[in-house]
């Protein structure tokens, strides 16, 4: 019998599969020279805490790494270079019932693919206040919660995480989505999950690395498999935020257990080409490593600034 080639057996190309963050961050790093591989958070079990209530009964609220613009802390706007000195290093919190202007521009989303001009893609509260109208979530909280975006584990795990579950107490949270942008943001908010679910508090994490949270090992997963800062859907496509935030409140409502993850079917683009790009070392030239080794150094001086400021 002749061998069926891949076409005529409708297989998918073997790179349109979920990037590999932790592998791709790792070699980039090492390639503009720092060579101490980073650690990240792993875990092979999770914490459970079924809801307490039925959905529609539920106070939930949002949890993000996105930053308050500040207009005195550079550029911030659609497409801006990453902005260290947009960075916070404290747990912030806003009030739900007013509009917030929430950005990106501090962290490491993909600035290739996607240029940070709809914050519905990655801070869910319109589409939240919608479906507590509609009567299936019981109540937006009073307060949505901002998480620091630290490397530091010890700080995220001893700091942050007791903080955040403070707050979600004060405002007696029920459950809460946790919407993550960069590589970092997506460990920061998985242990943040961790520590909330440990604590009487249910969760699911809404986000596009799946390789990090799955390490990390959280209660409840919804992964979309988009460019890095689109968490919540598609940029200017309601439709696709709406269907995201309802299908990460079923994972919330469904799961039968700990580390449960499910992948929405919604597809960034037929051409799978962009995963290829996101911190490709292999595709940048020597002269653009040290140019990148340069900036990266520049931005974490002003990192270092703000940290002890």
């Amino acid at each position: 019998m002749a061998a069926v080639s891949d076409d005529q057996s409708g297989f998918a190309p073997d790179d349109d599969a979920p990037i590999g963050y932790m592998k791709r961050t790792r070699d980039y790093y090492a390639a503009i020279g720092y060579t101490t591989p980073y650690r990240w958070a792993h875990y092979t079990s999770a914490p459970f805490q079924p809801l307490k209530k039925p959905l529609n009964q539920s106070r939930i609220a949002i949890i993000t790494t996105a930053a308050p613009f500040d207009p005195a802390r550079g550029d911030q706007g659609p497409g801006a270079k990453y902005n260290g000195g947009a960075k916070f290093y404290a747990v912030y919190d806003g009030d739900t019932s007013e509009q917030h202007d929430l950005r990106i521009s501090h962290i490491a989303y993909d600035r290739t693919h996607t240029t940070a001009t709809d914050s519905g893609t990655w801070f869910p509260l319109a589409q939240l206040k919608r479906l507590a109208a509609a009567g299936t979530i019981g109540e937006v909280a009073p307060r949505f919660f901002g998480a620091p975006t630290n490397r530091s584990h010890r700080v995220t795990i001893e700091t942050d995480a007791p903080e955040i579950l403070k707050r979600c107490r004060d405002d007696k949270v029920d459950a809460a989505v946790l919407v993550p942008n960069c590589p970092v943001c997506h460990q920061t908010v998985s242990l943040v999950a961790r520590h909330l679910e440990a604590n009487g508090i249910s969760t699911v994490v809404m986000g596009c690395a799946k390789d990090i949270v799955e390490h990390a090992a959280v209660p409840r997963f919804l992964f979309s498999d988009f460019p890095l800062g689109n968490s919540a859907g598609k940029p200017q496509d309601v439709a696709s935020q709406a269907f995201t935030l309802e299908l990460a409140l079923r994972v919330l409502e469904s799961a039968p257990g700990p580390q449960t993850t499910v992948q929405s079917p919604l597809r960034w683009s037929e051409d799978a080409a962009w995963k290829r790009d996101y911190s490709n070392a292999d595709a940048l030239s020597a002269e653009e490593l040290a140019r990148l080794r340069r900036e990266f150094d520049a931005q974490k001086e002003i990192a270092k600034g703000l940290r002890v400021a």
